[in-house]
């Protein structure tokens, strides 16, 4: 009974580690830990990963960009300086307080839904998002102060974010005929995932041209982050689409 309770509290201590206590990485694991647990507290409950609508995508998205935050400020670069936790756990943190204003969807999965090819498309595409905005937070930190290493961090998290992205879109395309009998439709939703993924191959071709690109790399890392943001909530929520909310 107290931990049924307590459940639905653990986004909310989640949103303040993230945005208080990231000054430490402490922070940041504690959040995690929260998140991680409301996830599976979730999963029991429905019988399924949480993966529907406004609410459990945000939490998610927003725990992946804990994850990732985490694991990057151990990058030689951040590791000495708390400002970039700070950064990154003050987004996790939006993305988890916003997630709050939505009402979760209690629901079981849609057949259509029900498939170990619908999860995995999630799941990586998020961490691919997630990468892709501390790629961003690197990036700000590089025009900030002029430090070329911040860049080595953009140029791993975008490689990796790029990689897990094309996982998902194979398994997507695998679902998607599953689903409808054909690997794509080009909805709103599959152009911008074209958009985002050609964009971020243009950004990892930028990187092999060199030193004196290296103002122009880091301004696409920010503007990454607009077109991955677009691409997840911008077609979700403003046009019409098999992937809208």
């Amino acid at each position: 009974m107290v931990v049924s309770t307590l459940v639905p509290l653990l986004p909310w201590f989640a949103v303040a580690c993230l945005i208080a206590g990231s000054v430490w990485r402490a922070g940041l694991a504690a959040a995690l830990v929260a998140q991680l647990f409301y996830l599976l507290s979730r999963a029991l409950l429905l019988g399924r990963l949480p993966l529907l609508g406004p609410h459990d995508t945000l939490l998610f998205f927003g725990m992946s960009v804990a994850l990732m935050g985490l694991l990057a400020s151990y990058s030689p670069v951040v590791r000495g300086t708390r400002r970039f936790t700070v950064a990154v756990g003050i987004s996790a943190g939006v993305l988890t307080a916003v997630a709050l204003l939505f009402k979760p969807l209690n629901m079981p999965l849609p057949q259509i839904l029900d498939t170990l090819w619908f999860e995995l498309h999630v799941v990586v595409a998020f961490f691919a998002y997630a990468l892709f905005a501390v790629g961003g937070v690197a990036s700000a930190a590089y025009l900030r102060t002029g430090i070329r290493a911040y860049l080595d961090l953009f140029y791993k998290t975008a490689l990796m974010g790029w990689t897990f992205f094309s996982v998902s879109m194979i398994s997507g395309g695998i679902w998607g005929y599953y689903a409808w009998g054909t690997y794509w439709l080009w909805t709103p939703k599959e152009l911008w995932t074209s958009i985002l993924w050609l964009f971020y191959a243009l950004v990892l071709h930028v990187r092999l041209k060199g030193a004196r690109w290296d103002s122009v790399f880091a301004w696409l890392g920010i503007a990454g982050m607009f077109v991955m943001m677009f691409t997840y909530l911008g077609v979700s929520l403003l046009m019409k689409s098999s992937h809208s909310f």
